[in-house]
């Protein structure tokens, strides 16, 4: 049996994460609370999805749909989607120059320190504001060594598109539960990573995940694949600003091992009260 360990951390001090840029209506694009299969069609839409995903999409509003609320956690009675957001587009597109990105997100994330931590001991990061990636960025060096480390939408139409889509919510499928259903309709933004066979990544990768809007949700997908005696040690970090309202999470994160090959996966999250975290993890 394996050990288990458990650390408590005390005396932190999580103002610095509460901060937040009060967005002006053309900072953004944002569609209209609620969700229904016009919202999902036009979230489809705006990614640019393929056809298969545009289905799956549809399908998974369908078991959402039919899906009860689980009974198994926390009431989640506070959480109403009719009120919720599911995409809220910053104004910018996704750049690997951290210059190129716009000063008040830039400023954002340089509090938060996600520059510093690239420079100091990451092999690549990606910072994804409310519902889009705005920055990934991926060693030279690193991808001399194969490593595929790229928002999932454009792996989505590049040459591993096959492997996304014999892996994307296998194994955390739109049944497993509502909220899994509610997360393939409506996902977007994340990181997907593939690690060719034999290939170790010494340093750390990382993705930030920061949601701003008030009363929306963040519903990225991470897909990592490790291919047979490869190993990497993949970081997320979440956070968002205090609201007197409801924010929703739902993020799915699924980790392919192979044979002989190692993963760690780390993640660090600061969330308030106000926010309903409802992640699915599985690998």
């Amino acid at each position: 049996m394996a050990n288990k360990e458990k650390a408590e951390v005390q005396d932190i001090n999580r103002s610095m994460y509460d901060f937040r840029y009060e967005e002006k209506d053309t900072d953004f694009y944002k569609i209209q609370e609620g969700l229904t299969k016009d919202i999902v069609l036009e979230i489809s839409e705006k990614k640019g999805d393929p056809a298969w995903m545009r289905d799956f999409r549809l399908k998974s509003l369908e078991i959402y749909n039919q899906k009860k609320v689980p009974q198994w956690g926390p009431s989640i009675d506070g959480l109403d989607m009719n009120n919720i957001v599911t995409y809220v587009k910053p104004k910018t597109k996704m750049t690997a120059d951290w210059e190129e990105v716009p000063e008040d997100i830039k400023n954002t994330f340089e509090k938060l320190g996600i520059p510093q931590a690239e420079r100091e001991s990451l092999a690549g990061v990606g910072a994804q504001y409310d519902s889009e990636l705005v920055y990934h960025n991926l060693q030279k060096e690193v991808e001399a060594q194969g490593v595929v480390y790229t928002d999932i939408e454009s792996a989505l139409h590049g040459p591993y598109a096959d492997m996304i889509q014999s892996h994307f919510m296998h194994l955390v499928p739109p049944t497993d539960h509502k909220f899994a259903a509610l997360h393939g309709a409506v996902w977007s933004g994340g990181s997907f990573v593939y690690i060719p066979k034999g290939v170790s990544v010494e340093i750390p990768l990382q993705s930030y995940f920061r949601l701003n809007a008030p009363g929306a949700g963040q519903f990225e997908h991470t897909l990592i694949i490790v291919d047979e005696g490869a190993s990497l040690h993949f970081i997320e970090g979440c956070s968002a600003p205090k609201y007197n309202i409801a924010n929703l999470h739902a993020g799915c994160v699924e980790l392919y091992v192979g044979k002989n090959a190692k993963l760690r996966y780390s993640t660090i999250e600061n969330w308030s009260k106000n926010m309903y975290n409802l992640n699915t993890k599985r690998a």
